[in-house]
């Protein structure tokens, strides 16, 4: 499904151009019927001679309302630009024009209006001349000018026809499954509750839906759908939709506010786009100037922050950072309009670059100057890169999102950069990092190990919670990056202790004798062996640790070791004694080794705290998940 939306300059005609051709009258309220002129969003639907219904959003054309005509002309897929025969070119004409063409609406169609009040011919050939010369350099440069009279119905079938025409050429709104409805109008009905309205873009609503109301991030539930005052199971990207939502009361919702699924956009009060001042916009365009932003059906008040130049004359363009009072919900790629507070006027506009900028950027940093440019003319595969690498990490999904492509395009320009080593995955493929950047991470890594190995070389590495202190990593990307290189064999992980793969440990003859007298001493006493502190007294504190780290010895607690089979022994005859005769006393373990009551109870407490044994008064007994 497609929707027009009329623009023109004030009682042009367009709603009585509607009302002709739907036998809908848009303007809905009192006031607008009273006045004859239309002051909010009004809206219809047509059903042309192929069969297919369109909607079509009717804008008012006041220069008053020029804020109520930008939250409906967003979403539409082409323009009805409606001038009257009978005045020719006016302001409003040139202002709707302006935003047509910085919006980049793909398609139109001029009507010239109220050709029954042309005084004559000359008359009409001038005015018509006048609006080609208007059009000239314009989104509607090429449009079909076609003359009508609502009140006689002269040329209402031509238009029809120039309407299909035009649509037919025009591709339907892709569906990259993540569906975005920017509100522009909510009210409720008895018996229903919570009305939302909109043109659907992005992918399909279905009753039953969870939904979520951004920025204010408020979840409901779809009750009902309908296009056209018809009930619909599923509506589809590009109509003109109306939601009944539970869970949400109507005093919760804005225009402005956009409905979606939850998790699929992420608001944001700062923007890079690319904007174009208009010729006409009066002044150059400062940096920190506040402005009116327009994006969807929402107004905001926000700052520019310009970048690379140090201002923005009329008829140029430039990168922009935008810095908003409030969230909005953006893609790459959507379009916005700026107009200046005070006097009123529309000044320019243009597409956002990158929805979710990572921080503020220096006004002059080039480099982000050239990523900005690669983002708004690159390939999907330099947009999906250059995405990435200013994520730092990202998931696959997010990655799409802010790319802005449809969903079956930026899978298979993922696949195709993982496929080149352009990116790599990390977390069963569901965190994405650029190899550049991912390179360098592994080399930071690589570098603080080896300085660790440097520096102890006579410890087996390094504990795994200092290293991610030092890389200052968020402890998933930390460990999704650890991980990736354990694969590859980088580095190896021994419990809490991270190495690389190529360290050895290496002992002096001088150490290694001193080692085996140790180690002999072990021998010699097994259940009563030297302290913890007589083996430093022997081969000293480093050389101790990296006995112990290496498994040649095993540490019970600060001053008790055993060698490892001796250990292995004992916990074995504790577990043996306790199934055949149901329990072990600290004095049976002691009297059964032979050994002393330190060692005993550093046995016990051990297996204790491992899981093994459970204490019972002076009792131990197995635990019985063991």
């Amino acid at each position: 499904m497609q929707v027009i939306g009329t623009a023109g300059h004030v009682d042009h005609g367009k709603s009585t151009l509607i009302t002709r051709l739907t036998g809908i009258n848009p303007d809905r309220l009192k006031q607008e019927r009273d006045r004859e002129m239309s002051i909010e969003l009004g809206f219809a639907w047509l059903q042309l001679p192929n069969g297919e219904e369109i909607g079509i959003v009717d804008v008012p054309g006041h220069r008053d309302f020029i804020e109520n005509m930008l939250a409906g002309i967003g979403g539409i897929d082409a323009a009805l630009f409606v001038v009257a025969a009978s005045e020719g070119v006016m302001p409003q004409t040139i202002e709707h024009l302006a935003i047509l063409d910085l919006l980049q609406i793909p398609a139109g169609v001029v009507a010239l209006t109220k050709i029954d009040l042309v005084p004559d011919l000359e008359w009409f050939d001038l005015v018509k001349t006048e609006l080609r010369e208007t059009l000239a350099d314009t989104v509607l440069a090429e449009a079909p000018i076609i003359p009508v009279s609502a009140r006689t119905n002269e040329g209402i079938d031509d238009l029809i026809q120039a309407i299909q025409d035009t649509l037919t050429k025009r591709p339907h709104r892709p569906d990259i499954g993540r569906p975005r409805l920017p509100i522009d109008r909510t009210f409720t009905l008895p018996g229903f509750g919570t009305i939302v309205t909109g043109t659907l873009s992005n992918g399909q609503l279905s009753v039953g839906d969870p939904i979520t109301i951004l920025p204010q991030g408020i979840n409901g539930r779809i009750r009902g759908l309908q296009t056209h005052k018809q009930s619909e199971e599923i509506a589809q990207p590009g109509s003109r939709t109306a939601v009944n939502i539970s869970g949400v009361s109507v005093d919760q919702i804005n225009r402005g506010n956009v409905l979606v699924h939850p998790d699929t956009y992420h608001p944001t009060k700062m923007l890079d786009v690319h904007c174009k001042l208009l010729p006409d916009a009066g002044s150059p365009l400062k940096h920190n100037t506040e402005v009116k932003f327009f994006l969807g059906s929402a107004e905001i008040m926000g700052r520019v922050r310009l970048l690379g130049v140090e201002e923005l004359v009329p008829g140029e363009s430039a990168f922009i950072q935008v810095m908003l009072q409030e969230p909005v919900a953006a893609l790459r790629g959507d379009r916005f309009i700026i107009r200046r507070p005070s006097p009123p006027a529309t000044i320019g506009g243009g597409q956002i670059v990158d929805p979710n900028p990572s921080r503020r950027h220096k006004r002059f940093n080039q480099q982000r100057i050239g990523e900005l440019e690669q983002l708004l003319g690159g390939t999907p595969d330099e947009i999906l890169l250059q995405a990435a690498q200013s994520a730092f990490t990202i998931s696959v999904a997010n990655l799409i999102e802010v790319s802005g492509f449809e969903h079956q395009t930026a899978k298979e320009s993922i696949h195709q950069l993982l496929g080149q080593g352009k990116l790599i995955a990390l977390k069963g493929n569901q965190l994405l990092i650029a190899a550049d950047i991912f390179s360098a991470l592994e080399s930071r890594i690589v570098a603080d190990l080896a300085a660790y190995h440097e520096k102890h070389p006579l410890y087996i590495g390094m504990p795994r919670e200092q290293l991610k202190s030092q890389t200052n990593l968020e402890i998933n990307v930390f460990d999704a990056v650890i991980k990736y290189m354990i694969e590859k064999d980088i580095i190896q992980s021994a419990g809490p202790i991270l190495k690389l793969t190529r360290h050895r440990i290496s002992y002096t003859p001088n150490q290694q004798a001193k080692i085996d007298s140790l180690l002999g001493k072990f021998d010699e006493q097994p259940y009563t062996p030297p302290s913890v502190k007589m083996s430093e007294e022997r081969v000293g504190e480093d050389v101790l640790n990296s006995l112990i780290q290496t498994g040649q010895l095993v540490k019970l607690r600060e001053d008790v070791l055993f060698k490892p089979e001796v250990y292995h022994e004992m916990k074995e005859a504790v577990i043996e004694h306790i199934r055949s005769h149901g329990s072990i006393t600290l004095a049976e373990l002691r009297d059964h080794f032979n050994t002393s009551r330190k060692y005993a109870v550093a046995l016990l407490e051990h297996l204790d705290a491992i899981g093994i044994t459970v204490r019972s008064d002076d009792k131990r007994k197995l635990r019985k998940s063991s």
